[in-house]
């Protein structure tokens, strides 16, 4: 008879027991060995990798991941979607996204949205059984640089219409052509008062942008810096942004010309929402989540498993920040 742990009896053992169901004893008697030492060769088939087991959450969620992502940054909550080889990420995260905010929203809450595709996501994915008394305002004025199917207007109408719920929009624009003309509409009725409701919201969802890549990326390339502007935004290094605030690889905002041209809730204003959930899509969104979760700018994370992934591992190898 073959050594009990030679290679291939492990695999002709872990192949009937879970390729074929046969069970240890009818494994035991097709090997010529015993039932329990079955039991230790499956054992060692798992210890040598030759058997793998992944549990495929029905619910579509790798939760060890989650949990090790809780503890390392100690978030509220996280929300990792499993790898799949059929399924959308993006849509996957929008479900994950719609599913907490389901779960956590609560008759009389207000509720704010920044802008971008993953929130369009998870506003897609929303689909309750009952209406819910909340009231939706924007976080961000509206965005010209970006499609307008992923702007702060569209977003709020549309989950306003989903969930049943009272909205109200920011009339103004994200971006403007200077300090002056930002504060001066800033100090607008309408806006001081839509600005002062989205401050007292219950709970903020955000999307996390990369300022090289995408919309992200569009909105900086509007203010068409030059000279020292550029070059102090160059120096401040941004890594990403929430609601048109950029902020670096700390997690702290990056001031000058473009964060006194955005009328928008600041990073600091934002931080005093009660639950902030951020919402990030795929591996080019690493330095920007670990961004804002080194600043604790989210309080609760959805993300894929690919970019939890990245994010941990960016961690331990390559902080940046003591």
């Amino acid at each position: 008879m073959p050594a009990p742990r030679d290679a291939e009896t492990l695999v002709a053992a872990a192949r009937m027991y879970y390729v074929d169901n046969l069970s240890q004893a009818e494994v035991a008697a097709r090997v010529g060995t015993s039932r329990s030492n079955v039991s230790r060769m499956l054992a060692a088939a798992v210890e040598q990798g030759i058997v793998e087991i992944r549990i495929n959450d029905p619910a579509g969620r790798d939760r060890d991941l989650e949990e090790t992502l809780r503890q390392h940054f100690n978030l509220r909550a996280v929300r990792v979607t499993q790898r799949t080889t059929l399924g959308n990420p993006q849509v996957e995260v929008g479900t994950q996204a719609a599913r907490y905010l389901l779960g956590e929203v609560a008759d009389g809450m207000t509720v704010a949205l920044s802008w971008g595709s993953a929130l369009q996501s998870m506003v897609w994915q929303t689909n309750p059984v009952r209406d819910h008394a909340v009231h939706l305002v924007q976080l961000v004025g509206g965005q010209s640089a970006v499609e307008n199917e992923v702007s702060g207007h569209e977003l709020v109408r549309e989950l306003a219409s989903r969930l049943g719920a009272s909205y109200e929009y920011l009339h103004a624009p994200a971006t403007l052509t200077s300090s002056l003309a930002r504060d001066s509409l800033a100090q607008e009725a309408s806006v001081a008062q839509a600005l002062a409701r989205a401050r007292r919201a219950d709970m903020a969802f955000v999307g996390i942008g990369s300022p090289a890549h995408g919309s992200s990326q569009a909105v900086l390339e509007s203010f068409d810096l030059a000279g020292p502007d550029a070059e102090h935004l160059r120096a401040a290094a941004p890594v990403g942004d929430i609601a048109s605030r950029y902020f670096d690889a700390a997690g702290a905002p990056v001031l000058g010309a473009v964060h006194d041209r955005v009328l928008a809730l600041t990073l600091e204003e934002l931080a005093a929402i009660p639950v902030v959930v951020g919402v990030a899509c795929g591996r080019v969104k690493t330095d920007a989540v670990l961004g804002a979760l080194r600043g604790e700018l989210v309080d609760v994370l959805v993300c894929d498993e690919t970019l939890a992934r990245s994010v941990l591992a960016r961690d331990r190898t390559g902080r940046r920040v003591a």
